[in-house]
């Protein structure tokens, strides 16, 4: 589906599946609490913005509404396509081509970033974190939103179905790097059952996902998350 940038760490689902993503993140937090609590913490009204792992650009436009300029990154042609397809009304919104390590933008460009659900952070991904020490201004902020593997329904899914992942390793990592958590209890919200299955499916290895959706009823399923941030 398109060329990638070398170096990109896969992702194992909207890379492969970018309309069912498209059903999950309209089914996520759809009271805006996630938002709510960025936006109070690192308000981007006038400001410069950027998405991290943009894919095809789903939260491009919710910041560009208030944002002097928002830039997304995504190392995946094809979704950067859809990106932009999807912004090309908006005068202030780019996408371009590239790595979390290896950001195309320049030293001191940006006031707020934003990274949701991207592979290329946690341990490991020390290049990324400083990049990110390079293009954000003084004073401005970062967010890293996370799967909480401890907490909420779907935060069991994820630990039974991705067991290598340790909650403890990664609070460690992030306190050592100068981060702070928010702990947030949201919820993805669906339409219809079909969505909930078809998005289930892409987050989860096979035997987990069924046993999940054998045992889970209704079209709400309550998701936790660690919203990771620093100032600088």
């Amino acid at each position: 589906m398109g060329d990638i940038v070398a170096g990109a760490r896969p992702s194992p689902n909207i890379w492969h599946h970018p309309a069912v993503y498209e059903l999950e993140n309209t089914a996520f937090d759809r009271a805006g609490s996630l938002l709510a609590t960025m936006r109070a913490m690192a308000s981007w009204d006038g400001r410069d913005v950027l998405d991290i792992g943009c894919g095809t650009g789903f939260h491009l436009p919710g910041f560009a509404t208030t944002a002097r300029s928002v830039t997304g990154v995504e190392p995946h042609d094809a979704l950067a396509a859809i990106a932009r397809r999807r912004t090309r009304r908006l005068g202030n919104v780019r996408v371009l081509r590239g790595l979390a390590s290896a950001l195309p933008l320049a030293d001191a460009s940006v006031d707020v970033a934003h990274a949701r659900w991207a592979y290329f952070f946690g341990p490991g991904c020390e290049p990324g974190l400083a990049e990110l020490t390079r293009v954000v201004r003084p004073g401005g902020r970062a967010f890293v939103v996370d799967n909480d593997p401890t907490r909420s329904t779907f935060g069991a899914w994820f630990a039974r179905g991705f067991p290598s992942v340790d909650a403890s390793e990664v609070e460690a990592f992030w306190t050592r790097q100068g981060w702070e958590r928010v702990r947030l209890d949201l919820a993805w919200e669906f339409d219809s059952r079909e969505d909930l299955e078809s998005v289930v499916r892409i987050e989860l290895p096979g035997t987990v996902a069924e046993e999940a959706l054998a045992r889970h009823r209704g079209l709400r399923v309550d998701y936790a998350v660690n919203l990771w941030t620093r100032q600088w």
